[in-house]
Formats: structure tokens, sequence, C-alpha cells
């Protein structure tokens, strides 16, 4: 059954009041904090690469944000895109926005590669066998991340 049709839970999620993103002072798993979001990494990835931008601000919807603040969380998204792309080489990335489970505003960065399981079709994380990365390469991808985050001014 979908949260949602727990109409006070939802609604308590949705006001923020038990998000399990503004509870801790950060979300799981920060690799750098932006302007307007913390970029997010962990190796159990659906992709290597893969990367999720969560909103410092609680919102569920992108037009919940103030102007400034919507502004400035997609001035990060195209900060991140720059970045996975420089670091992963994908052909493609592909960007998600859902808050069906956790009502908080975040975007799901999916670096696409020539001949990957899901080639010609939508990433199905559910279907996607553990690890996908070799030894030691998230800790390579990650600090590549890193460091092109700092280095790339937008």
């Amino acid at each position: 059954m979908s949260l949602w049709n727990d109409p006070d839970r939802w609604s308590a999620l949705c006001s923020g009041a038990v998000c399990p993103i503004c509870r801790p002072p950060e979300p799981l798993d920060v690799v750098a904090k932006l302007e307007a979001s913390w970029v997010t990494m962990q190796e159990a990835a659906p992709v290597p690469g893969y990367v999720c931008l969560v909103s410092q601000t609680h919102a569920v919807e992108l037009h919940d944000l103030p102007e400034a603040a919507a502004s400035a969380f997609m001035r990060d998204a195209r900060k991140v895109s720059r970045a996975v792309a420089a670091v992963t080489g994908a052909v493609k990335i592909n960007y998600e926005i859902h808050g069906n489970s956790i009502p908080h505003l975040h975007m799901h960065f999916f670096p696409r590669y020539r001949g990957d399981q899901f080639e010609g079709q939508p990433i199905n994380p559910r279907l996607v066998a553990q690890p996908v990365y070799k030894s030691g390469e998230f800790a390579r991808t990650r600090n590549a991340l890193v460091v092109a985050l700092d280095s790339n001014t937008a």
C-alpha cells in the first residue's frame, strides 16, 4: 500500500514533521553540500555514477519552493549533471523526481552507458544485481565527483 493512502501519515511526511530527511541534520551518504542541496551517493547504486540531489529546504514538489530556492536547486542540478557527465563518461543522463515514498524534493541522476542493462528503456533499480561497482571503483568515482563538483562553477 502506498503511503499516500494513509492521509495522516502522508500529511505528517509532507509537512516535514516526520520527514526522514529533515529530522537528522542532513540525509545519509552526503558527499557534497551545494548552494541549495546535498549530493548523496552510495555504493549500493542502480548504476555506476548514480547520485541523488536532495533539497536542503523541505518541499514536496519543485513548485513548492520559493522562486530563489527553486532557481538555486536547478543551478545545483546543472552542476551535478555536468560533474556526473565528466566523471562517468555517460552517453546520456536520466533525471527523475518522484517523492512517492519520501515526499521531500530530491532528484535522481542515472548515468546511461552504451550496452547497459536497460538500453532503450528506463532504469528499473529493482532489477539491478549488486554490486554495480568493481572493487575500489566506488571510492574512485565518489572522489572524482567531489573534485569535479569543487572545480565546477555551474
